[in-house]
């Protein structure tokens, strides 16, 4: 692992622009740069470089960062990999901290793994494009598929020889150790003693990770031996470096695409995304039959929140459409649907059809998720039982997307197609997310750390949440661009000393006195650590967030930090102190009133529901007067 000292050298070494430069043709407009944006397709420049901060930002789609996260967002690759990139560049030699012998027998094992699957991968394509019997059935079967030589290359694709021990015996001889032939799956060991491959005789489609690792191989039977044979694919079995729900056929060759078309399409097989890349459209991937998981749609997210799920119109296509869909839409994903004429999958339309024809059949037939259910489960449906089930369950599916304008959104178009009043489904909806609230597996989510769900129904019942956490958003801009600045000096303590204030000990003092923390765990981190670093000499907010060793808190702080105009060097305004401490006073004071307002709103739900308990309702009533004084109070010091 690179120690810390390292990366300190790493980041210090850096130079933002010079780094963006070699993707994106940049220009200086005043004290920062502008290019087109590599991440969508930019018409006119809203990409902006800032040397002074270290950052760069894409005022139309969001994405940015510092040197790092630029890097492991444009040439996808995890931070570490990042890291070394830099380091490259800059020629700064990298310092591994001493990993323990566990650690080390645990990469070394992985790292086993990985080199043997990318020579078995080098094997097999050698055999596909080299040997006799390879050239003569492997290689005849992909192009009685119609696969062009240059996407055979593109992919990797290769053969297994038909004799059961081939592959282990020219493993073997080339020097992997059994152990790590089996562990793969490469192998597998009969009764008998006897290692045998586990691909012989078949075509094979190797599994690239995210960074280009080989961790998987699939393996297909040719079309002459498929007939009757129920097993036409076999795939690798689970190891230490393969997860088949962590990973999606395909992702390695389409991410940059992905990121382009900001799109994904879904598709179920191997030769459904071979066939789709040859046609042009590259942004495709392939779950092979699986169910989705939590894992590949978080997968995708990292560079797309927009997918279309491309299958063929027949019943099978229909059930794989629906499958998983609800998961999509509670992580955030929008859902659009297109099937293909029945009779057809992706790979035999493909092969039918021109990339041109291809690309506009995709572009004018694929629809939103939400009609193509409502279209699916109410068509024909005439029974009023049957109609309320299927009703239920398209509001069901709006019921988890966490994003309150697109359920609003959809809940006004479920309305208006399905002839039923709008506060009936949103009733309905509210109904759903309470009860998943209360659920015990969703108490036990919340309590390790997942706070979701809890925002889902805030989002729907109470609008404060909202203010709360735009105000909390403010707050912690506040510590990331001033934190380390003093506002308060020479403030007396109870034992007589004095001591000077930062804005990061001022906001974490004031909201200690109630007990108050951020909602959201990135806030409260950043906190803590600008409190913790605040004593410090030299000790600089912005540049430290911006360039922390967490992703995540790096990332929050380079959308925090960004700003969209920068005055020119005469123009620039130095912030007094008075201001900044106006300002950070005014928005503890707002986030105060923010908290008050809900817990009114929250003592009104509760005497709606004591109906005539009178002590109960007495109770509340106290409570009520009690916070509302220091509500209009405070409302009164914000507003002077």
């Amino acid at each position: 692992m690179i120690d810390r000292a390292t990366i300190d050298r790493i980041m210090e070494a850096t130079n933002i622009v010079d780094v963006v430069s070699e993707f994106v043709s940049l220009r200086k407009t005043g004290v920062n740069y502008k290019g087109l944006c590599p991440f969508h397709d930019d018409k006119t420049p809203s990409f902006i470089v800032s040397p002074s901060k270290g950052i760069c930002h894409c005022f139309a789609c969001g994405k940015g960062g510092n040197a790092v996260n630029f890097l492991m967002e444009h040439e996808q690759i995890t931070y570490p990999e990042a890291l070394r990139w830099l380091a490259n560049k800059y020629h700064i030699e990298i310092k591994e901290r001493e990993l323990t012998d566990d650690e080390r027998r645990e990469q070394s094992e992985r790292e086993s793994m990985y080199a043997v699957n990318e020579w078995a991968k080098d094997y097999f394509h050698h055999i596909l494009n080299d040997d006799p019997e390879g050239q003569a059935i492997g290689k005849q079967y992909f192009r009685s598929r119609g696969i062009r030589d240059d996407i055979i290359e593109k992919f990797q694709l290769g053969y297994a020889l038909p004799r059961r021990n081939a592959l282990c015996e020219a493993a073997v001889q080339a020097g992997y150790k059994e152990e790590f032939l089996l562990k793969t799956g490469l192998c597998y060991r009969r009764d008998t003693g006897e290692l045998v491959d586990r691909y012989a005789g078949r075509v094979i489609f190797p599994w690239l990770n995210v960074s280009g690792k080989v961790n998987s191989f699939g393996g297909r039977l040719l079309d002459s031996r498929t007939k009757g044979v129920q097993q036409k694919y076999v795939n690798a079995p689970e190891s230490d470096i393969y997860h088949k729900d962590h990973e999606l056929y395909g992702l390695y060759q389409a991410k940059r695409a992905i990121t382009k078309e900001d799109c994904v399409y879904m598709v179920e097989g191997y030769t459904d995304v071979i066939a789709m890349h040859q046609c042009g459209i590259e942004n495709v991937v392939a779950n092979s039959g699986t169910a989705l998981s939590v894992h590949q749609i978080k997968l995708l997210r990292r560079f797309t929140t927009n997918v279309v799920l491309l299958y063929d119109g027949d019943e099978a296509g229909i059930h794989a459409a629906m499958r998983g869909t609800d998961m999509l839409l509670a992580e955030g994903m929008n859902i659009r649907v297109l099937l293909l004429p029945d009779g057809d999958d992706p790979d035999s339309f493909a092969r039918k059809h021109t990339a041109k024809e291809l690309a506009a059949y995709v572009e004018e037939h694929q629809t939103d998720f939400i009609s193509f259910k409502t279209e699916l489960t109410l068509k024909g449906v005439t029974d009023p039982v049957k109609r309320s089930e299927a009703i239920g369950s398209i509001v069901k599916s709006i019921s988890v997307i966490p994003n309150q304008i697109t359920r609003d959104t959809y809940v006004r178009q479920c309305a208006y197609q399905l002839q039923i009043s709008e506060q009936t489904l949103i009733n309905t909806m509210n109904k759903l997310i309470r009860d998943k609230l209360a659920s015990p597996a969703a108490a036990g989510r919340d309590s390790g750390g997942g706070a979701q769900p809890q925002q889902q129904v805030l989002q729907v019942t109470d609008a404060g949440s909202e203010r709360r956490g735009q105000v909390a958003t403010l707050l912690a801009q506040c510590v990331v661009r001033h934190g380390d600045e003093v506002i308060f000096d020479n403030v007396e303590t109870e034992d007589g000393q004095t001591v000077s204030l930062t804005v990061a000990q001022y906001v974490d003092y004031d909201l200690a006195q109630d007990s108050l923390r951020f909602d959201n765990p990135l806030y409260n981190q950043v906190l803590q650590e600008a409190v913790a670093h605040s004593g410090e000499p030299g000790f600089k907010a912005e540049s430290y967030f911006v360039h922390h060793p967490d992703i995540n808190v790096s990332q929050l702080a380079n959308s925090l930090a960004v700003s969209r105009y920068q005055l020119s060097p005469s123009m620039e305004l130095n912030l007094k102190m008075d201001t900044l401490r106006q300002k950070v006073v005014h928005l503890i004071l707002d986030y105060r009133l923010a908290v008050l307002d809900e817990r009114l709103k929250d003592i009104q739900r509760q005497l709606r529901q004591a109906g005539t308990d009178m002590q109960r309702v007495r109770e509340l009533m106290e409570s009520y007067r009690d916070t509302k004084l220091v509500h209009d109070a405070l409302a009164q010091k914000v507003g002077r």
